[in-house]
């Protein structure tokens, strides 16, 4: 993921050079949103793009009551939820409340019921879950997306709560590189028309 990371960064500033030197000699440059302007804030590339703008790619049924379960939870429930909205996690919250208590993954099953021959009927979520307390990493909407793709690169984590005082959502890792690769996508596309000349 570091390497993708880097190679994002490097591609981003080659064209952003490339962008800002051709403009200091025809006076215009084409920008990520489609018109020329003579101002590099308004490329948008990736240091813009926020988790929030992810979020709303995957649009409003991937964000729902089925994200989360609660503390008191069985296992086996919280897992056949994650099973049949095929995702790879939930937040976890307090009994009663809205207040988060920590994530259950994959991981975590695997790790501390299958391996350790448990039952997941008998098991609460609280007993096994990624605690608040302990390492839960979270970001909030307007987190970079090269942060948060950071943040679980450096953690080795590939679901990330999304908390603005109450859950969000969720992205994962997969959601992160698909950003990545579509907003790459698009700033090579941009580049080879700038190349061709096909931007003005």
């Amino acid at each position: 993921m570091q390497g993708i990371f880097r190679a994002v960064r490097s591609c981003q500033e080659t064209l952003k050079a490339a962008i800002l030197q051709h403009s200091q000699g025809r006076g215009k440059i084409f920008t990520f949103g489609g018109t020329a302007s003579s101002s590099p804030e308004q490329l948008k590339g990736l240091e813009n793009v926020t988790v929030a703008e992810v979020l709303m790619t995957k649009g409003e049924e991937k964000t729902g009551s089925w994200l989360w379960c609660r503390t008191d939870d069985a296992v086996i429930d919280a897992v056949k939820n994650m099973a049949k909205h095929n995702i790879g996690s939930l937040v976890v919250l307090k009994p009663g409340e809205e207040h988060l208590a920590g994530i259950i993954t994959e991981r975590d099953y695997t790790r501390k019921i299958v391996a350790q021959g448990r039952s997941p009927i008998y098991t609460t979520v609280g007993e096994i879950m990624t605690d608040k307390q302990d390492k839960l990493i979270t970001v909030t909407s307007d987190t970079n997306i090269l942060q948060a793709m950071q943040l679980m690169t450096e953690n080795r984590i590939r679901h990330v709560p999304v908390i603005d005082g109450k859950i969000v959502g969720m992205i994962s890792i997969v959601d992160v590189v698909r950003a990545v690769v579509h907003e790459q996508s698009g700033e090579l596309k941009r580049l080879n028309e700038f190349i061709k000349g096909d931007y003005y």
